[in-house]
């Protein structure tokens, strides 16, 4: 079976674009040209990657699961590629949207100024753990665990949930709120976040709720007043907004923050940082959120 790195760039194109021309574009080659590509991976594999319709494009779940090699693969070509020109590459950590909030600086500080002499190259992952699959990331934090049998994940600590709430919101003058009291609202859901679905609330108790793409989409219709939010203490540290007042949520159970790293580690300093993460956050008692803790 002879297949080259160029049928998997091409697929890796594909998939991430979603239409035929935008990869063409994206690898500036015409669209005849990445077309017979595809043609010749289907063939040589025996299988068909990608549905094609006259309205649609999408891969079939061997193309799915090709499309996340291939990153992967890709990814360390271009890697090896880089180390032999340039030297070892950076550590690579990903974050969710939240980072770490208040243990976000001291936990790369820490590395800078104790851990090997290994540099630390942060990146914000929609999905971490997608990120981790595909390589473009050697360690992540999660707030959920890994379903993917080829990654491991460590408990680190437990963060506690917290509401957003519009400055203006009467909600907006106490200390603490609980679940029954935004009912009564709309709910934003960030689409990049795991943690926070209308499950929060019992059955027949659940308020309205509607999604957005990001987070920025997620602060802005809040601060607006068009919604309220749930999310965790990170946030609060990472996105505060003059039109928002974050409130400890007193009836909602905390969410567990885990590290989380390929079963065959892709750095090899990899280790050393999961290690330097416990031991800085992993002794870190469950805490209940308080207005203070949050900055305000």
């Amino acid at each position: 079976m002879n297949v080259e790195l160029r049928h998997l760039r091409a697929l890796a194109a594909i998939g991430d674009e979603g239409t035929i021309t935008d990869a063409a574009i994206a690898l500036r080659v015409s669209q005849p040209a990445l077309s017979r590509t595809l043609e010749q991976l289907e063939h040589r594999l025996g299988t068909r990657l990608v549905e094609r319709t006259t309205r649609r494009l999408a891969l079939t779940e061997a193309g799915q699961r090709l499309w996340e090699h291939a990153h992967r693969i890709l990814t360390q070509v271009d890697d090896a590629l880089s180390e032999a020109s340039t030297g070892p590459r950076p550590l690579r950590v990903g974050f969710g949207w939240a980072a770490l909030g208040r243990h976000t600086v001291p936990l790369l500080r820490g590395w800078r100024d104790h851990g090997p002499d290994t540099a630390v190259q942060v990146r914000r992952c929609d999905d971490p753990e997608v990120s981790l699959r595909r390589g473009e990331v050697d360690v992540a934090f999660m707030r959920t665990t890994p379903t993917d049998p080829g990654l491991v994940a460590r408990a680190l600590y437990s963060e506690p949930r917290i509401a957003a709430v519009p400055e203006h919101d009467p909600l907006a003058l106490r200390d603490a709120v609980l679940l029954a009291d935004l009912v009564d609202r709309s709910v934003a859901l960030c689409s990049t976040a795991a943690t926070t679905s209308a499950d929060l609330w019992p059955v027949g108790l659940r308020p309205d709720t509607f999604e957005v793409p990001g987070a920025d989409e997620w602060v802005t219709t809040i601060a607006t007043g068009d919604a309220v939010g749930v999310t965790t203490e990170a946030t609060g540290h990472s996105h505060p907004h003059p039109g928002i007042r974050y409130l400890p949520l007193a009836d909602a159970d905390p969410v567990a923050v885990y590290v989380a790293w390929p079963r065959r580690p892709t750095h090899p300093a990899t280790s050393a940082f999961r290690e330097h993460a416990t031991t800085l956050l992993g002794a870190a008692p469950p805490r209940t959120a308080r207005v203070h803790d949050l900055g305000f």
